[in-house]
């Protein structure tokens, strides 16, 4: 599994700002990223980060694209977000919890 979250660093620990379903127990590999480190997926970098063949080749035919992080802006006013809601909320198929709730498999 492969995640991107939130965390803080209080007291010499990173604190997950959401709940991870992961055993107790579990090791991961943690890359670590502020606010003031270049971003590594940015087209700036993109020429000096080499990529694997295997991911390239997927790149190439369109199965995967590249990692765009979220861009930083002023936050939505509520009439914007109001409005987003009401565009996902006429999406045809399943609402985006049903698809949350399959995605993380039984509990």
């Amino acid at each position: 599994m492969t995640k991107t979250i939130a965390v803080v660093y209080e007291n010499g620990m990173l604190r997950p700002l959401e709940t991870l379903q992961l055993p107790e127990g579990s090791i991961l590999t943690l890359q670590v990223l502020s606010d003031d480190t270049p971003d590594p997926f940015s087209e700036e970098t993109a020429s000096v980060r080499p990529r694997s063949e295997g991911l390239q080749a997927l790149i190439d035919a369109g199965i995967v694209t590249p990692y765009t992080p979220h861009k930083k802006g002023a936050p939505l006013s509520k009439a914007a977000r109001r409005e987003l809601a009401d565009r996902l909320g006429r999406r045809p198929g399943k609402p985006l919890s049903e698809v949350i709730i399959e995605d993380r498999g039984p509990l």
